[in-house]
């Protein structure tokens, strides 16, 4: 375990290239190309986990008759 003091900044990587990163520079890409729906705490006590949110959304579609093409 490190210690909090210990410097683990790999010799590679200077102080100046770590400051002058941008934080969340391709967080609305990510979010824009990405398949992830959150789901909220209550949800979640329903559906824990991607197989039960996929197997309640194919039902519900069935039941609907929408198509998954």
């Amino acid at each position: 375990m490190n210690n909090r003091e210990e410097d683990t900044l790999r010799p590679e990587y200077s102080a100046d290239l770590i400051k002058s990163g941008e934080r969340g520079k391709y967080a609305t890409r990510y979010r824009k190309e990405s398949n992830i729906a959150l789901i909220e705490p209550d949800l979640h006590r329903l559906f824990q986990n991607s197989e039960a949110v996929n197997c309640t959304l194919r039902k519900y579609a069935e039941e609907h008759n929408m198509t998954l093409a």
